[in-house]
């Protein structure tokens, strides 16, 4: 179960990047190039209130090298939003309830509101990508599937993360607090 204090047993970015961790230089590549168009902070900013980014993640995982940096960013960006790191295998109890499919894909992002309850939750891919994945880059052997995925993440620089982060914002701003955490058939973008 996810609470104020289990939040905040959660790393800030600065403090995931202070410790050893795989792929470090790629890590703090992508960091270093993610800009964050003024209108994605502007409709955060619009919406008021607080909201708090839990990401269940692990240092070793490429989509998360890829959207952790940008979603980190996008909440240094404005004042009504924080996000806490997790680690995916220390806390199997959240991630078993935002499972893709029957997958403990990552990264997940979930969204909490000012009283910490959940509204909703995204992951582990940006929509487009997860279905190119599960459709046809599936079909390739490991290598040409990480090359065509990590060619998608450099050409999209994270904007359609954003996007999708901040939609699932806006809505759960209207429909408030998820009864249950339910996750989508391809695990993204379930709210």
């Amino acid at each position: 179960m996810i609470t104020k204090a289990r939040y905040c047993e959660g790393e800030t970015f600065g403090e995931f990047m202070a410790r050893p961790i795989k792929n470090h230089d790629l890590w703090v590549g992508i960091t270093h190039h993610v800009v964050i168009p003024i209108e994605m902070s502007a409709r955060v900013e619009a919406l008021g209130g607080h909201w708090h980014l839990l990401v269940l993640s692990e240092d070793w995982c490429g989509d998360a090298v890829n959207i952790v940096p940008v979603m980190t960013k996008l909440a240094e960006s404005v004042s009504n939003m924080d996000l806490r790191i997790l680690a995916r295998d220390e806390n199997l109890d959240i991630m078993d309830t935002h499972l893709t499919g029957k997958s403990r894909s990552i990264p997940i992002i979930i969204l909490l509101n000012n009283k910490f309850q959940e509204c909703g939750w995204w992951g582990p891919r940006p929509s487009a990508l997860q279905k190119w994945v599960v459709e046809k880059g599936m079909l390739l052997p490991k290598d040409e599937r990480y090359k065509e995925v990590r060619k998608f993440y450099a050409r999209d620089r994270g904007l359609t993360t954003m996007h999708e982060i901040v939609d699932m914002l806006e809505k759960r701003c209207v429909l408030g607090p998820v009864r249950a955490a339910v996750g989508s058939a391809a695990g993204s973008a379930a709210f």
